[in-house]
């Protein structure tokens, strides 16, 4: 008996064998216009995002000053109300003392004449 070996003929890249594609497909990418487009509109959606969130910090700050500023008047006016309660009590106080009771009105006697 002799050995026999089995040779094949089809020793290219793109073999027929069961079940396997014999066609290749290359794969698609995108252009260098369509990778340019893409990445403009995605630093222009970002872009967008960080001046949107940056009027909101503005907004904000105008509120809190607008706030502060009424705090500020209000504490005026509570100063000014606080000085104005201290002057009606020490005429109260005065009027209703001892020593109110006891003096005199004030007259008018006379004017120094030269």
């Amino acid at each position: 008996m002799q050995n026999q070996t089995y040779v094949t003929r089809r020793t290219a890249a793109t073999s027929f064998v069961r079940n396997r594609n014999t066609v290749r497909h290359t794969k698609r990418s995108l252009g260098s216009i369509s990778q340019i487009v893409i990445v403009s509109m995605l630093t222009l959606v970002f872009g967008l995002i960080y001046v949107a969130e940056g009027t909101k910090a503005t907004s904000f700050d105008y509120e809190i000053s607008t706030v502060e500023s009424e705090i500020t008047e209000m504490n005026a006016k509570k100063d000014d109300l606080a000085v104005e309660k201290a002057r009606l009590n020490s005429v109260a106080t005065a009027s209703a003392s001892t020593v109110a009771a006891s003096m005199e009105d004030a007259t008018v006697t006379g004017y120094a004449t030269e």
